[in-house]
């Protein structure tokens, strides 16, 4: 007699992350905890990994709340979960972009499981996400001149100022992440016997070597020496003490240059709503396509595995439909 399929429809659950295994990842033996230990044991800041976990953990406690063993979790209750999914703040359907992301974090978890020999298949391997095809990310961006413009607005009296004009050059001349930046050591900035680099530890463990351009080389050499003398194992960007214009000893993790981001926006009177640190990235993206650098070179700065990901930073496409779009003799 074969297993009966449990169809359920997925429903919003919130958003923890457990301190320690499911239920039903203690109840499925030694080798399902091991691989779940493994899977959760890397201290990863990247985003992409967060987003996995909480997928994962998210499955789990759905299953284990409908009484389904770790065993028999198969591929049409994974289909039906990732069909229904919910957004947890407001209850409404999942966009396609992020189901697909559970899908693949889900995946990739019992990939792992088959490999510890934990589950005997990976049930999401027959489950495919919902179509999604973009040309164009959503990522917004500004003008060459609004960059200039939030560079030249930023009160460089003080080292608050210095670091934060510092912090925003290396986002735009850098095309970086800003989880790269905020992990950025003094040892990471450096002479290689030509020139100054910027030693960058990007998503997926990837560390990429960015030559410093002049001004931002004269922007952190500026902060560097107000900020005074440091170990070559201490953050180069330091958080400041509330509003005393001191800098404390800790470094600025990613949400602190987003929130400082975001005031520098708002101070130049950029849209600060709108606009991220992840702006900076498309912005020098399109603006390098514009001045006919080749997508191969724009591609390697941005750290991009594949070229369409690139492409999905320009921005050009925007400035021609607009062109035509004021044509129209309606």
């Amino acid at each position: 007699m074969g297993k009966e399929i449990i169809r359920v429809e997925a429903r919003p659950l919130a958003r923890t992350e457990p301190s320690e295994a499911p239920a039903n990842i203690l109840a499925a033996g030694g080798n399902a905890r091991f691989a779940y230990n493994e899977f959760f044991s890397h201290e990863d800041n990247d985003h992409t990994n967060r987003a996995y976990r909480h997928a994962v953990h998210r499955f789990l406690a759905h299953c284990e709340s409908l009484g389904v063993p770790l065993p028999q979790i198969q591929a049409d209750l994974l289909k039906d979960y990732i069909k229904g999914l919910r957004n947890e703040v407001n209850g409404k359907e999942a966009s396609k972009p992020t189901k697909k992301l559970h899908l693949a974090g889900i995946r990739k978890f019992f990939d792992n499981l088959v490999v510890r020999h934990a589950v005997a298949l990976n049930p999401a391997l027959s489950v495919r996400g919902p179509k999604h095809k973009v040309r164009e990310g959503k990522t917004p961006a500004m003008s060459t001149e609004d960059a200039r413009k939030l560079l030249a607005s930023i009160d460089v009296t003080d080292v608050v100022g210095l670091r934060d004009r510092a912090i925003i050059a290396t986002l735009i001349y850098t095309a970086a992440r800003v989880g790269a930046v905020a992990k950025l050591s003094h040892r990471d900035y450096y002479r290689d016997g030509r020139q100054h680099c910027l030693q960058l530890d990007e998503k997926g463990g990837v560390v990429r070597e960015i030559p410093v351009r002049h001004d931002l080389e004269g922007f952190i050499d500026e902060y560097i020496a107000a900020a005074g003398t440091a170990e070559v194992s201490s953050p180069l960007f330091r958080s400041a003490v509330r509003k005393t214009k001191r800098l404390a000893d800790a470094g600025m993790t990613a949400n602190d240059i987003l929130r400082m981001v975001k005031r520098r926006f708002a101070a130049a009177g950029l849209e600060a709503t709108r606009l991220t640190c992840h702006s900076f990235r498309a912005t020098t993206i399109t603006n390098l396509l514009e001045q006919g650098v080749p997508l191969d070179d724009v591609q390697y700065l941005a750290g991009h595995s594949d070229p369409r990901t690139t492409r999905l930073y320009d921005r050009r496409t925007r400035a021609v439909t607009r062109n035509v779009v004021e044509r129209i003799t309606i």
